[in-house]
């Protein structure tokens, strides 16, 4: 054995000896201690009792169909001053020509003129511009892919045909008139 390598081998043996001393006092876990500070989160609170109600309203009856128009009723003479407050609030409404009438829910009977239907949505806002212009009500609905354009509502079926027949001289569209549903 050379000098040098007795050299290394007593370096190399301090090196371990000295590790094994010092590594487990370096080690031992006695370092660094967390300090544990009081928690200043208040308790949880009590959970509050639930209480379940039961509805006692009765479930309301299906209206995806409209209910079919009940037959028209007859009005007596109306007096004078019910008559002045009926002009201010519906003088349109001439019941000497279509009377109005309510479906077996009693809700009041409203007719529509649907004019077209439209899978472009930008087709169906142009119709619905001209018409306003020209004066009409009209809205829109969609219903699956189509846009439908509508002209009223109004309770009186006549007056839809008469705007039926204009609308039909100014724009071309022939329409029909449906039952106006609120869906």
């Amino acid at each position: 054995m050379t000098d040098v390598f007795k050299q290394r081998l007593v370096g190399a043996v301090i090196v371990i000896l000295a590790a094994v001393v010092l590594l487990p006092v370096l080690f031992d876990g006695a370092g660094y201690k967390e300090r544990h500070l009081e928690s200043r989160i208040p308790a949880e609170p009590a959970l509050a009792e639930v209480v379940i109600n039961e509805p006692v309203n009765q479930r309301l009856p299906d209206t995806d169909t409209p209910a079919e128009p009940q037959p028209a009723v007859t009005i007596k003479a109306k007096p004078a001053a019910l008559a002045k407050a009926v002009d201010k609030v519906a003088p349109e409404i001439d019941l000497s020509i279509d009377t109005p009438t309510l479906d077996a829910e009693g809700v009041t009977v409203a007719w529509t003129l649907q004019l077209a239907s439209f899978k472009d949505e930008d087709n169906a806002k142009a119709l619905r511009r001209q018409l306003i212009k020209a004066g009409y009500k009209v809205y829109t609905r969609k219903n699956g892919s189509l846009i439908k354009v509508f002209v009223g509502p109004d309770v009186q079926k006549t007056k839809l045909e008469s705007l039926q027949g204009g609308i039909k001289k100014q724009f071309g569209l022939d329409g029909i008139i449906v039952r106006f549903t609120t869906r």
